[in-house]
Protein backbone atom coordinates (compact mmCIF):
# COMPACT_ATOMS: atom_id res chain seq x y z
CA UNK A 1 0.00 0.00 0.00
CA UNK A 2 2.77 2.43 0.83
CA UNK A 3 4.67 2.09 -2.82
CA UNK A 4 1.09 2.26 -4.21
CA UNK A 5 0.28 5.50 -2.23
CA UNK A 6 4.30 7.10 -3.42
CA UNK A 7 3.08 6.15 -6.62
CA UNK A 8 -0.06 7.86 -6.37
CA UNK A 9 2.30 11.15 -5.50
CA UNK A 10 4.63 11.08 -8.60
CA UNK A 11 4.04 13.53 -11.53
CA UNK A 12 2.16 12.52 -13.95
CA UNK A 13 3.74 11.08 -16.99
CA UNK A 14 2.60 11.90 -20.45
CA UNK A 15 0.08 9.19 -21.85
CA UNK A 16 -0.52 10.79 -24.88
CA UNK A 17 2.89 8.73 -26.19
CA UNK A 18 0.50 5.49 -26.43
CA UNK A 19 -0.95 4.97 -29.37
CA UNK A 20 -2.73 1.56 -28.45
CA UNK A 21 -5.77 0.84 -27.53
CA UNK A 22 -6.42 0.71 -23.79
CA UNK A 23 -9.75 -0.58 -21.62
CA UNK A 24 -9.41 0.56 -18.45
CA UNK A 25 -11.58 -0.68 -15.65
CA UNK A 26 -11.79 -0.03 -12.04
CA UNK A 27 -14.17 -0.35 -9.02
CA UNK A 28 -15.91 2.63 -7.96
CA UNK A 29 -14.46 2.02 -4.17
CA UNK A 30 -11.32 0.69 -4.84
CA UNK A 31 -8.18 1.27 -1.95
CA UNK A 32 -5.39 0.12 -3.57
CA UNK A 33 -5.64 2.26 -6.81
CA UNK A 34 -8.06 5.35 -6.15
CA UNK A 35 -10.97 5.19 -8.55
CA UNK A 36 -10.34 8.83 -9.40
CA UNK A 37 -6.45 7.86 -10.75
CA UNK A 38 -8.43 4.95 -12.78
CA UNK A 39 -10.86 8.24 -14.49
CA UNK A 40 -7.39 9.96 -14.89
CA UNK A 41 -5.22 7.08 -16.29
CA UNK A 42 -8.51 6.69 -19.22
CA UNK A 43 -8.74 10.70 -19.76
CA UNK A 44 -5.34 10.64 -20.36
CA UNK A 45 -4.66 7.72 -23.24
CA UNK A 46 -5.60 9.39 -26.57
CA UNK A 47 -7.04 5.41 -27.48
CA UNK A 48 -8.64 4.89 -24.34
CA UNK A 49 -11.86 3.59 -23.20
CA UNK A 50 -12.83 3.76 -19.76
CA UNK A 51 -15.72 0.79 -18.78
CA UNK A 52 -18.10 2.24 -16.49
CA UNK A 53 -17.09 2.28 -12.48
CA UNK A 54 -18.62 -1.04 -11.02
CA UNK A 55 -21.01 -0.01 -8.07
CA UNK A 56 -19.98 -0.82 -5.08
CA UNK A 57 -16.61 -3.19 -6.14
CA UNK A 58 -13.68 -2.02 -4.93
CA UNK A 59 -10.06 -3.41 -6.89
CA UNK A 60 -11.59 -6.53 -7.81
CA UNK A 61 -14.81 -5.20 -9.56
CA UNK A 62 -14.17 -6.47 -12.90
CA UNK A 63 -14.77 -10.66 -11.02
CA UNK A 64 -17.58 -8.93 -8.90
CA UNK A 65 -19.27 -8.09 -12.42
CA UNK A 66 -17.85 -10.54 -14.70
CA UNK A 67 -20.75 -10.75 -16.13
CA UNK A 68 -21.05 -7.55 -17.61
CA UNK A 69 -16.90 -7.15 -17.65
CA UNK A 70 -16.71 -10.00 -20.04
CA UNK A 71 -18.28 -9.41 -23.19
CA UNK A 72 -17.23 -5.40 -23.13
CA UNK A 73 -13.49 -7.06 -22.90
CA UNK A 74 -14.46 -9.92 -25.42
CA UNK A 75 -15.68 -7.14 -27.71
CA UNK A 76 -12.72 -4.83 -27.01
CA UNK A 77 -10.35 -7.51 -28.11
CA UNK A 78 -12.35 -8.13 -31.20
CA UNK A 79 -12.27 -4.49 -32.77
Amino acid sequence: MKAIHRWGLQTPVDLSRIPHPVLVANGESDRMVPSENTLDLAAGLPRGELVPLCPDAGHGGIFQYHDAFVPRALEFLES
